[in-house]
């Protein structure tokens, strides 16, 4: 869904377990960019926030059974704004298979969190029954 226009620098992909003991690992890997890119530390807080809403709806809606995988993929694009695009490979909330109450509320805040801190949100539902994509960008500087 990026635009054509758009040009990456460069990227750094990461595939983890749709478990919550490995989102730390996506944390980390967010923080150790600011070691090639300048990020402030608002920046990095607010980016942080919304990967962890991203990867935690992701892990809760992809994988009822924690086999799933969850693939997270930090663009830095040419003209100094960051996308992260979290991804899953499970059925979501919208296959019709039963969410409770809770649930359903906790993804729709997480989405508006996502959208407040991001300049720019796509959710994208990819082939029946093959998960969904989630791309944020932000501006950096």
């Amino acid at each position: 869904m990026s635009d054509a226009t758009e040009r990456t620098t460069w990227q750094v992909s990461l595939a983890i377990p749709a478990r919550a003991e490995y989102l730390v690992l996506g944390r980390l890997a967010l923080s150790g960019l600011t070691r090639v890119v300048p990020i402030s530390s608002d920046t990095l807080a607010d980016l942080k926030l919304a990967l962890t809403e991203a990867a935690s709806n992701a892990i809760v809606h992809g994988s009822r059974d924690g086999d799933g995988v969850v693939r997270i993929r930090y663009e830095l694009l040419a003209d100094g704004r960051l996308a992260v695009e979290v991804a899953d490979d499970g059925p979501g909330s919208g296959n019709g298979s039963p969410v409770d109450e809770e649930e359903a509320l906790q993804a729709g805040l997480g989405l508006a969190i996502i959208e407040a801190l991001a300049d720019e949100v796509e959710v994208e539902r990819l082939e029946p029954g093959g998960g969904t994509r989630l791309r944020f960008i932000r501006t950096l500087s």
